[in-house]
């Protein structure tokens, strides 16, 4: 049985500061955590949190509510060590998913001149912007939807427009926009999702966004596992834990944000938040090392047979794979500060995904495939070959998803493949095979840009990587690449 550190909430009272969309797990074990030692340490704060979740989980709305919005985090060091947090910082739970009375109980916070930051947490696909252009998709139905709904949006950047709208046309300051979700430039990007928006429906209301409405950028950084059943039979049986709105998670944690709140901010950095001028070299740090690998540990190790980080980065064939490409296909591509020590940011990451106590499953993190490639992997491949570098890494990795994505996994029945582009997939796997089947791939620009598409020396490394996939096996060939690397 681990170590327990109980750490419960000693704050009595909080104002509504910040509103939050996308309550989801990591919503609840990163940014909630910090504003909770934050009001723990004032006693009382004007930083408390109202959350929505905007298309799924009324249950987990429901459950909060029943609970008050007070929930447990458990910060696993290891299996020995567990911290064991009360959290109150939430003071209320919106489910704005059927745009009913909750959906204009949400515009009306946002509106309220007491909200001072809208922070969310959507992922990448939440923003409807192209992968490869970084424009909003405005022939989206959900943004057509908007456009033609805009006072009961379904998206986060309508949600996020119709409340800047109210503020707008009422006098009341613009709150700042924080984007805490794992995308290049994403305070910029989600600038262009809402500025695009406001674009397409008043040129007035645009103009407004763009000089009055900041959109830091930040970095995140903390694994957070789903909660499933074998999750809570664990915190009850452990910890005695016996919460259905807890989650799980390491116990590192790192928030790094750009400083540029008009309205004023929590002074985060006592609690230990970098507070930069500019995140982006340390968000592409994380994008490429961290999530890029994790990436790779995903598709390789589900074709070679694994369910979790932990047995993908204790495969010694993969470890050495994942090592190859954090030192010779990421790092390369990265332009820090000086006092930053990739290499041992690199170790650091190894242990942490070697952190037993997770259960972290790759195919969640297999998700979303299509969205998240562009920043992990290819903005970085398109750097190496301009450099004439090798990507077999990279080319490895894609050639995995593309498997992953049209192919039952070895010795399983057929899964379902959870991406926006999911159908596409299913059609291209329906009429295609082989190499055909790769050049279809490539050929998605919603996907792979042109400019990198189009290199005979990028086509040729997915292909060649694909072809050892389908000849020998994913077990067989990362030995090989383990014995040449």
């Amino acid at each position: 049985m681990p170590v327990v550190q109980r750490v419960p909430s000693v704050a009595t009272a909080a104002e509504i500061g910040i509103v939050h969309l996308g309550l989801g797990a990591f919503h609840r074990a990163h940014q909630a955590v910090y504003l909770q030692r934050h009001l723990n340490r004032h006693g009382e704060s004007p930083w408390g949190v109202y959350s929505a979740n905007l298309r799924s989980n009324r249950a987990l709305v429901e459950q909060l509510r029943e609970q008050q919005c007070r929930y447990s985090v458990a910060e696993y060091r290891d299996r020995e060590q567990v911290t064991l947090r009360d959290i109150t910082v939430l003071r209320e739970a919106l489910y704005a998913g059927d745009g009913g009375e909750e959906l204009q109980l949400l515009l009306q916070r946002m509106a309220d001149p007491r909200t001072r930051i809208v922070t969310l947490t959507v992922t990448e696909k939440g923003y409807y912007l192209s992968p490869t252009t970084g424009q909003l998709r405005l022939q989206d139905p959900a943004i057509v939807h908007d456009l033609a709904n805009p006072q009961a949006p379904r998206t986060a950047p309508g949600i996020v427009l119709e409340a800047l709208r109210r503020r707008y046309e009422a006098g009341i300051p613009a709150f700042t926009v924080l984007c805490c979700d794992n995308m290049p430039d994403n305070g910029q990007r989600t600038r262009q999702a809402v500025s695009g928006l406001a674009a397409a429906r008043d040129p007035e209301l645009a103009q407004w966004v763009e000089q009055q409405v900041a959109f830091p950028g930040c970095m995140v950084d903390r694994i957070v596992p789903a909660m499933d059943a074998q999750a809570f039979t664990r915190l009850e049986e452990q910890l005695d834990c016996h919460d259905r709105a807890a989650v799980v998670c390491e116990s590192f944690s790192q928030w790094v944000i750009e400083d540029h709140f008009p309205l004023g901010r929590p002074d985060w950095e006592v609690e230990g938040v970098q507070m930069v001028a500019d995140v982006r070299p340390f968000e592409t740090m994380k994008l490429r090392m961290l999530n890029g690998s994790h990436s790779l540990l995903a598709y390789i190790g589900l074709l070679a047979g694994h369910e979790t980080v932990f047995d993908a980065i204790s495969d010694p064939d993969l470890a050495r794979c994942i090592r190859h490409y954090m030192a010779r296909e990421a790092a390369p591509t990265l332009d820090m500060p000086p006092q930053i020590d990739v290499a041992g940011y690199a170790r650091d990451l190894c242990a942490r995904f070697a952190n037993d106590s997770l259960q972290h499953r790759l195919r969640q993190i297999a998700m979303d495939g299509s969205q998240k490639l562009p920043q992990r992997w290819l903005q970085g491949a398109q750097q190496l070959l301009d450099a004439g570098r090798s990507i077999d890494c990279v080319a490895l990795g894609i050639a995995a998803w593309i498997h992953y994505c049209t192919q039952p996994l070895p010795g399983a029945e057929p899964h379902g493949v959870d991406d926006p582009l999911s159908a596409t997939f299913a059609d291209i796997a329906g009429r295609f095979e082989g190499a055909q089947r790769v050049d279809a791939f490539l050929e998605l620009d919603q996907v792979f840009p042109i400019v990198l598409s189009a290199q005979p020396a990028f086509r040729d490394a997915v292909q060649r990587a694909y072809s050892a996939l389908e000849h020998t096996g994913m077990g067989v060939h990362l030995k090989t690449f383990a014995a040449h690397n």
